[in-house]
């Protein structure tokens, strides 16, 4: 055998090893990734079924005992448990979107919750409706997102809902055209006020009907 075949030889096993390696690579990381989504998954499942559980006992429940606070709490947690699938596996990933729009109606139903709550039992919750988008078309959105987390760790009393304004989801699409929120991203609503862009922590919670924030529960 000649040298110049010799190496030739090498050279493809070398080849042949490195593909395998990484294809084996890829494999691995692809099975790992779907045992960890399909942990989030079913996990989110069972927290699901707490939630809306809950929903239908505050709403039931007599004006004295019906607090949705740890509520609201539960409800963020899993928020910050889907950003997590999100950030590892993409946002444009079928089965996070899947979880998305699950927890957008989650969402949803908690603030209509809260609304009816009010209205019966006189709560005057302060309530911010967050759209954000992660199609590359809003620059601040990250900072906004930073900041709304910041105040609602801060007054638990805070209730703070985020949607992706492009996420295809019917009741979603319907909240938008109720609120009448335009593409102006990020946007927020703040009990009812309709406001756009993002600037500082600071500019953000003058939009706060005065002496909201100084009157919730800060930890």
């Amino acid at each position: 055998m000649s040298l110049v075949t010799r190496n030739v030889l090498i050279a493809l096993g070398i080849t042949i090893l490195i593909v395998g390696t990484i294809a084996l690579s890829i494999d691995y990381l692809g099975k790992q990734r779907i045992e960890e989504l399909a942990a989030i998954e079913s996990q989110i499942a069972i927290d699901t079924l707490s939630l809306e559980t809950q929903f239908l006992l505050l709403v039931s429940a007599p004006c004295e005992s019906a607090t949705s606070t740890s509520l609201a709490s539960e409800l963020a947690n899993l928020g910050d448990r889907l950003a997590y699938a999100e950030q590892e596996l993409g946002s444009d990933n079928r089965e996070v979107i899947e979880l998305k729009k699950r927890y957008t109606l989650l969402e949803i139903r908690d603030y209509l919750a809260a609304k009816q709550l009010a209205a019966t039992c006189g709560q005057k919750d302060v309530t911010v409706l967050y759209f954000y988008s992660n199609a590359g078309d809003c620059d601040n959105c990250d900072r906004a997102g930073y900041a709304l987390s910041y105040l609602r760790d801060t007054y638990p009393d805070l209730r703070v809902y985020s949607f992706d304004y492009h996420l295809a989801l019917g009741a979603l699409e319907t909240l938008i055209a109720v609120t009448k929120v335009k593409n102006g991203l990020p946007s927020f609503v703040v009990n009812g006020k309709t406001s756009y862009g993002f600037e500082s922590l600071e500019e953000l919670m003058t939009r706060f009907p005065k002496g909201t924030l100084s009157t919730s529960t800060p930890l």
